[in-house]
């Protein structure tokens, strides 16, 4: 066993568990208890009480945008002007895990010699690969193909760029041990369907540099799904999703409880990352569970450790184009998120871990069942429409009128602060936001919730890997 599989062992709640408070069992309880209370209201109550499970989804709902919106209202104020460091920046390892994806290699390794400040090192972590990896990284790059386990020389021409060959063992792994290759401050882990926009490393190197207190960071990702009208479709829906979701993170971030750093785009700095065991190859969402443990480890010894986002770091992302690949990153996201939830199910409700343990934890203990809430409410819905009980299904879709207006205003105002924060304006008409408001709740929501169903069963049942999947924006790119 080595230093990074001992150092898991140790802090891992998943091999390591930790007493459990009987808070955390309350809450869950609580919430399962109360849906099946609610959802009985629709056999036992006449009119709006009826629909008591879709009056409790709406009001969770706007509970956490009340949240979010009082947060995010510090971008309302002048932002910071750009630091400038004095003396030397961080440096930094970029890590592209691959795992078959000859079509794209370039177009990402690209983007990222092309900062201002590029990595110091740029590793390819080439996970098993059985298609054309080899033949780009020697035609294009010249590299001579290691020995398994053994890093390349730098590329002639280009000594940034190195490749590590390893046996299939999945992203973490890979992402395990390419950074034990690596002696930069930070490291940087990027997916191969990931292009880095201009300057953002050079925010991320400034964000670290001006807060030691820093040990993770999670740069700003806009989806793309490729030009063909499906593709249109998802990434439209997808993009506001996005710009929801980063401003939901900067506004957990404020009160040091954000827990998810995208492993698309994400920087650590080194020694943390190997303090607390790296990646754990047996979670689904390996980015999200390493965040906790981040927090737990600090949380421990008191080290006030921060996890943030970072605005001026931006890149795009190869979104899902296709209903069952929604569905499928849906389900793996989902299925990851509840396995971390119940490894880690000592932080709910416990003091111990500051504002992350009472409240945020608490949350994302509700968030599990929020898509139960809402499939069922929207049964509900359907169920009174076809029994002919319009009188009452009116009732129900005045409410739901109220809360899309509630989002809608919400949405409006949310894409003017992304706007100020990241600078990033395109696909983010007012017009297109409005109409996708306004049907989102009858159409991308029920899909999300869907997806989250089938993470659920992935769970409950253990059967869901890592996939493939298909890359419908970055090969179109790539192939420019």
């Amino acid at each position: 066993m080595n230093a990074l599989s001992r150092n898991l062992a140790i802090e891992s709640p998943r091999l390591s568990p930790r007493p459990v408070p009987a808070s955390a069992y309350l809450i869950a309880l609580a919430g399962a208890l109360l849906f099946v209370l609610l959802t009985a209201q629709a056999f036992f109550r006449a009119g709006l009480a009826g629909w008591s499970v879709g009056l409790a989804y709406i009001l969770y709902d706007s509970a956490l945008l009340a949240f979010t919106g009082r947060k995010i209202g510090a971008l309302t104020r002048p932002l910071p002007i750009p630091m400038t460091t004095v003396g030397p920046l961080p440096t930094l390892g970029a890590i592209i895990a691959a795992h078959n994806e000859a079509g794209v290699l370039k177009v990402t390794i690209d983007h990222l010699l092309a900062q201002d400040r590029p990595p110091e090192t740029i590793l390819i972590a080439d996970d098993g690969s059985t298609d054309d990896t080899a033949a780009v990284l020697e035609s294009l790059y010249r590299l001579a193909p290691p020995p398994l386990g053994v890093m390349s020389d730098p590329a002639p021409g280009e000594p940034r760029l190195r490749w590590l060959r390893l046996p299939h063992g999945g992203k973490a792994r890979a992402l395990n041990q390419a950074m034990l290759w690596l002696d930069t401050d930070l490291v940087m882990t990027i997916d191969a369907d990931t292009l880095i926009d201009a300057g953002a490393l050079s925010a991320m190197r400034a964000a670290f540099a001006g807060d030691p207190d820093l040990v993770a960071a999670t740069g700003v990702l806009t989806p793309i799904c490729g030009p063909s009208l499906k593709g249109r479709f998802f990434e439209w829906f997808q993009r506001y999703e996005y710009v929801r979701n980063f401003l939901s993170r900067y506004a957990w971030g404020r009160v040091n409880s954000l827990l998810l750093v995208s492993g698309a785009f994400g920087a650590y700095r080194r020694e943390a990352l190997l303090t607390v065991g790296g990646f754990d190859p047996l979670c689904l969402v390996e980015d999200y569970e390493l965040t906790h443990r981040l927090h737990r480890h600090s949380a421990d010894r008191g080290l006030g450790w921060r996890v943030a986002v970072v605005g001026e770091a931006t890149a795009r992302t190869d979104a899902p184009a296709s209903l069952i690949g929604f569905l499928k990153q849906r389900r793996r996201w989902f299925g990851g998120y509840l396995q971390t939830q119940f490894w880690n199910r000592d932080m709910i409700g416990n003091p111990h871990f500051g504002a992350l343990g009472r409240a945020h934890m608490p949350v994302k203990t509700l968030d599990t069942l929020q898509p139960i809430y809402g499939i069922t409410a929207f049964g509900v819905l359907v169920t009174l429409l076809v029994t002919g009980r319009l009188f009452v299904a009116s009732a129900v879709l005045a409410v739901m009128l109220a809360k899309v207006t509630l989002d809608l205003g919400y949405h409006l105002w949310s894409i003017h602060l992304y706007r100020r924060w990241t600078g990033k304006h395109e696909g983010l008409g007012l017009g297109a936001a409005m109409l996708a408001s306004l049907l989102e709740p009858f159409t991308f929501q029920l899909l999300r919730h869907i997806g989250a169903l089938w993470g659920w069963h992935a769970f409950l049942t253990g059967r869901e890997t890592w996939g493939w999947q298909q890359r419908t924006a970055i090969g179109v790119e790539a192939g420019r």
